[in-house]
Parts: C-alpha cells; sequence; structure tokens
C-alpha cells in the first residue's frame, strides 16, 4: 500500500468515523502488512529491537529502567511493556511497540522530538515511512518518535475472524471473542502509552503531530499530560464534545457543492444554488427514478468533492440532468461507483471497533441495549432527517436493507464501553503553540475545527481553501501547507504566522454545451468568429480530457481508457504525461483527434472536425497552462496554420 492509497485509506476511515458517509463506504481496509513484514519501513541495517518496562508510573519497579532505544543513532525499533489498564498497575501487561529515528545532525543536541500520529484509526508504524518523508528537513534537528497504539498493529492486533461490519452477527461474535479486555484498548489509554514510551526514552517534551484521528489522540494527551507537552500541530481535526467524547458527524454535506461553486463566475449563472438543485433533482428522481442513475450513487457525490474533478463538474452535471442532458451526471457517478472499495470485512477492523465504539459520542445512550439503541437511531434518522436531501431509503443502492452509513450502525452492536472520554471532561487545554490546518471539503467544516482549536489559549487555526482530509501527507501535498507544517514543527515556540494556503486548482464549470454553438467563443486575435468558437469547443474538449488526470487529486482507480463524453476515447499515458484522443466529442457536433502532453505547461496537437458550416477539418496547435483557478484561460498556438492568442471563457 503506497503513500496515495495509504491517505485514502484513512480519509475513509475517518469518513466512516465523523461523517457518517452517505451510501457504502470506501475503505481499503487495514490489509497492508506490518512495518517488519513489509522489510522496507525497518532497514535492517539501522534498525534495533528492544523490550523494557518504562519509567514513571510502570517502570518505577523496574528501577527507572531507560529503554536502549535511547542511545540509538539509527532508526530503533523497540517495545515496553505496560498495564492494559493504567487505572490499574497491577492489571496485566500488554507489549506496546514503538518507532525511534533520532536526528540527523547528531553533532549537536536534539532541539526537540516531534510525536506523530497517522490517523485512522489504524496501525501508525507502517505511516512511518511517509510522516519521515512530510518532515523533511524538521528531522534534521528533531527526533521522531510513531508508537503503535494498543491493539491496532504490531505486536498484537485485535483479530476476530470473520468479522464484516455489515453483519450484525459478526459484530456481537466479535465483541464476544475479545471479551471485557477490549474496553481498554481505546485513546486515553493508548496516550497513555505513548507518555510511557517517552519517559522511557528520557525525552521531556514532544510536539505532538496528529492527522486525522491523531488529531484526537494529540488533544487526549494534551489534556492529560500537559507538563510533557511542546506544541501540537493539528491536521484535518476530528472533534469532540463538552463530554469529551468524539462528536460523531452524521449528515449528508450537500452544502460543499455552493462552496465548490461559489468562485466560479459560470457557476454562479447557475439557476439557484447548487445545493438546491440537488435537492430539486432528487425529488425529481423519486418520481422519475433512472436505472443509469441510482440516489445511492448521486449521494456519494458530496463527500467525493475534494477529487479536483468532481468538485469541477458536479453543479454543472446536476443542472444539465435537469435541463434534459443526462450524459454528464451519469459519467460523474460512474467514476465514484467505481472506485476500488473492498467489503467491510478483515479481521483488523476490531481494533478499529473497539476504539471508535469507545470514543465516539453516538445518537443513542452508551449503556442502552442492542435493541434500544437500534430503536433510537432509527428514531433520529426519522426526525433529524441528517442526509438531507436523501432519506435513508435513498441510500440503500441495489443492496435491499438499510445500508451502512456510518461506524453509528455498527457500533450499535458493540457492549458498552466503560466511561473513557479521550478528554476529560472540563480538563484544562495546555498554553502551548497550537497550529490546527482545516480544508473545506474536510468531514469536519472549518468553523468545527477552528472552535475545538480555540480551547487551546494559544492557538492558531488556518483554512485551506478547496482541500480537503489529510493536508500534509500523500502524494500532490500543498507545499503552501507542508511548509507551515515544516515550520512550525521546526520551532513551535518560535512560530508566529496564520498561513494562508489555497489548494484551488480549477474553477467549477456552469454548463454542458451540447453543441459548438452553445460554447462561448473565444477572445482574441487572429481568428475569425466562427473560428473563435471552433477553438473554444476544442479547448473545452481538451480540458475534459486533462481534468481526469489533473494531478492535485485524480482518483487512483481512474483507468487509462476512459470515453469521450459524448463519444470517442480517451487514452492515458501516466508515465509519459500524455492524453490520445481518438474521434472524442465533447460537444456532439465537433469531432477532436490528437494529443495533449502535460508537464510544467500543456500544449495539444489536434485535428478536429465540424463546427462551421462547412464541416471542414482544421489543425489546431495549442498552449497553456493548465490546473489553475482561473475563470479565463491564455490560449496560444495556430489554427490551419496561422498564429493567434486568445483567452478561453469559462462556459
Amino acid at each position: 500500500m503506497n503513500a496515495d492509497q495509504r491517505s485514502i485509506t484513512r480519509r475513509a476511515a475517518t469518513a466512516l468515523v465523523t461523517a457518517g458517509t452517505c451510501g457504502t463506504v470506501l475503505l481499503s481496509l487495514l490489509t497492508a502488512p506490518n512495518a517488519a513484514a513489509r522489510g522496507h519501513d525497518t532497514p535492517s541495517a539501522a534498525a534495533r529491537t528492544a523490550t523494557g518496562e518504562p519509567t514513571g508510573e510502570a517502570g518505577r519497579a523496574a528501577g527507572g529502567f531507560r529503554h536502549p532505544c535511547a542511545a540509538a543513532k539509527t532508526r530503533c525499533d523497540g517495545e515496553i511493556r505496560v498495564p492494559l489498564d493504567w487505572g490499574d498497575p497491577a492489571s496485566e501487561r500488554i507489549t506496546v511497540a514503538f518507532a525511534w529515528l533520532p536526528r540527523k545532525d547528531t553533532s549537536r543536541p536534539a532541539s526537540g522530538t516531534v510525536l506523530a500520529n497517522p490517523g485512522g484509526p489504524l496501525s501508525a508504524l507502517p505511516a512511518v515511512p511517509a510522516l519521515a518523508e512530510a518532515l523533511g528537513p524538521v528531522l534534521d534537528r528533531q527526533n521522531l518518535l510513531v508508537v503503535e497504539p494498543r491493539g491496532l498493529g504490531k505486536p498484537a492486533p485485535l483479530l476476530c475472524p470473520g468479522l464484516d461490519l455489515a453483519v450484525r452477527e459478526t459484530v456481537k461474535a466479535c465483541a464476544a471473542h475479545l471479551g471485557p479486555r477490549s474496553r481498554f484498548f481505546t485513546a486515553d489509554q493508548a496516550v497513555t502509552d505513548m507518555n510511557a514510551v517517552r519517559d522511557a526514552l528520557g525525552v521531556p517534551k514532544v510536539t505532538f503531530y496528529g492527522i486525522s484521528y491523531g488529531t484526537l489522540f494529540a488533544e487526549a494527551y494534551a489534556t492529560r499530560h500537559p507538563g510533557t507537552l511542546s506544541g501540537v500541530l493539528l491536521d484535518s481535526v476530528v472533534p469532540t464534545g463538552e463530554d469529551g467524547y468524539v462528536a460523531a458527524r452524521i449528515r449528508s454535506r450537500a452544502d460543499l457543492l455552493d462552496v465548490a461553486c461559489a468562485p466560479s463566475r459560470a457557476c454562479r449563472r447557475l439557476p439557484g444554488d447548487p445545493s438546491d438543485l440537488l435537492s430539486g433533482l432528487v425529488r425529481h428522481l423519486r418520481a422519475h427514478p433512472d436505472p443509469e442513475l441510482r440516489l445511492s450513487s448521486l449521494a456519494k457525490l458530496p463527500d467525493s468533492l475534494y477529487l479536483p474533478m468532481i468538485g469541477r463538474e458536479a453543479s454543472a452535471a446536476v443542472a444539465a440532468y435537469l435541463d434534459g442532458d443526462p450524459h454528464p451526471l451519469r459519467r460523474l457517478t460512474r467514476v465514484v461507483d467505481e472506485a476500488p472499495g473492498q467489503p467491510l470485512r478483515a479481521p483488523e477492523l476490531a481494533g478499529l471497533l473497539s476504539y471508535v465504539c469507545a470514543d465516539t459520542a453516538f445518537p443513542f445512550e452508551r449503556t442502552a441495549p442492542a435493541d434500544e439503541r437500534w430503536r433510537r437511531l432509527t428514531r433520529y434518522y426519522d426526525r433529524e432527517r441528517p442526509f438531507r436531501p436523501f432519506d435513508v431509503t435513498d441510500l440503500a443502492g441495489p443492496t435491499p436493507g438499510r445500508p451502512i452509513l456510518g461506524m453509528q450502525d455498527i457500533c450499535v452492536d458493540w457492549p458498552a464501553p466503560r466511561v473513557s472520554p479521550p478528554v476529560p471532561p472540563g480538563a484544562e487545554h495546555p498554553q502551548v503553540p497550537v497550529l490546527a490546518l482545516g480544508g473545506d471539503f474536510d468531514s469536519t467544516t472549518p468553523a468545527e475545527a477552528a472552535a475545538v482549536t480555540r480551547r487551546f489559549p494559544d492557538s492558531t487555526f488556518s483554512r485551506v481553501r478547496f482541500a480537503g482530509h489529510n493536508l500534509t501527507t500523500g502524494v500532490g501535498v500543498n507545499e503552501c501547507v507542508r511548509g507551515a507544517m515544516r515550520a512550525f514543527l521546526t520551532d513551535p515556540a518560535a512560530y508566529d504566522d496564520r498561513p494562508r494556503c489555497d489548494d484551488a486548482n480549477y474553477r467549477a464549470l456552469g454548463s454542458f454545451p451540447r453543441t459548438v454553438a452553445q460554447v462561448p467563443p473565444a477572445r482574441g486575435t487572429g481568428l475569425a468568429a466562427k473560428e473563435r468558437r471552433v477553438l473554444a469547443a476544442a479547448f473545452a474538449t481538451v480540458a475534459d480530457a486533462t481534468a481526469r488526470r489533473n494531478p492535485h487529486g485524480t482518483p487512483p482507480w481512474s483507468p487509462a481508457t476512459q470515453e469521450g463524453l459524448r463519444g470517442g476515447r480517451l487514452t492515458y499515458d501516466d508515465k509519459a504525461g500524455t492524453v490520445r484522443l481518438r474521434d472524442v466529442r465533447f460537444v456532439g457536433d465537433l469531432t477532436v483527434n490528437g494529443e495533449v502532453r502535460l508537464g510544467s505547461g500543456a500544449t495539444a496537437r489536434l485535428t478536429v472536425t465540424g463546427g462551421d458550416d462547412g464541416g471542414g477539418s482544421h489543425a489546431l496547435e495549442l498552449s497553456w497552462k493548465a490546473f489553475l483557478a482561473q475563470d479565463d484561460t491564455a490560449v496560444s498556438g495556430t489554427f490551419a496554420g496561422r498564429g493567434f492568442t486568445a483567452t478561453i471563457p469559462s462556459h
């Protein structure tokens, strides 16, 4: 599983946990082997393995043990023994694993230690290379510590053979299989493990870097071990309520269509807000079902707007459907339907269940029996309608019965957990430097993330426009975001900035023209009026083709060969950075053949046929800068051998 796939996995896991995601949740969950088995995560020349008892509460009886990894000069993988229940020092001992990466510059003392958790909640150790790559020069002077959350990976994951989150009986059987000890595989216990590892390594203070569910670990650590903290960086906040538990966000985010549309001149010309248009389309499809466009497929679009291609086209595709043109929306929903989601069946999901069902507040009493929880959740769906404009029945898809809408449906059958709020209610948040980053298209809104951040007295929240979830690791990370993260973690006490990062790389479309005559003509010199309209239609065709390979967020499951909107064939060579068009029709009366090359700029050599009174063919050469958040695009080139410069307006 590569870095981009892990990023998608963690984003999907968090959506399942916090957003009540509509329809079938896309999870490529927990199938990656652990770090030791994968080999490349733990170089044999650098890795060391040691075990021991921590100092502090758990280690005093051992005489103040100091872990051998504390003296390591290269990566050291170790383990310590800790109590199953930190509230009972005499309880069963379990093993907790960690990875310790000493600073690269050993000529001077370390300037600090970053304690990182990549989220999920999933096994953390396989993410060490991605975390180290994201931190980059921070690790010249800072150590990196990654502690495996108990039960989620090495050395002893919680496992339930046959576990399928969509089958209630297997969830119940899993709880019985794990027994009462599973109540201690929770965030409050895991962060105390992390503190014990810190203590065993002799690290006086850490800066906690949490991503997604790792932000929950960060807040729990900060409020439970404040004296050991130098700072906190929160990437994609998982919010907690006043009771200290994760505040489950059970909803559909149709409003995100309005967010994607707002900066676009063409999209603002739509007849109404995009979210209202979506509501109208849902009513239309209930009255006039479309076998090629299920409501369960349509419901996935708002949660997919972090993908530039979806954000660029969704509102215009909805409007086109209502205007009698179903092709753009059917094509777009196929993209989300074709995502390679695995069944919610894996033995390792037992660990996720243990954490999420205990760490989260759902719309039912934690101590209520399962049948009563189910009744209360059903009443909540009926009264609150959190998935508006969709109903629960809309989201069932082709499978009969009520779908899995989020962890609230799964945790109904998990035994009543012990009282274990990740953040102690009423706890003071330490006055340490805090930087939080949140995207427009995250499952937590910027306003919600900012409210959590303000609990820290010395905090800064930065909204990243048009960004999704997990902003600092993975492929295609915004360099402004990564630069702010690195600057903060290098020296939290000296950081004094409010980064204003923008991840917008497109303007949302307002329409899908069906003929060349409906395409706004290019403006410029060197071309006749009819030629400017043909140019604009040809450019719209190649822009549509290249949007499916936006480097800022192409769906990894996108096939190498795709159909044109209204005919023809697109072939992508991602290694060479080329797109070949064969008889492609974006509008019905213009056919485009040729090749597009993507790099620092974009160029195209095309033959276009049709689109004017004579229906002739024309050779075009185009040059432009692709993937910019601009309403109009400057294009230069030749049309039938004649040079031109033009501006292509948005449509």
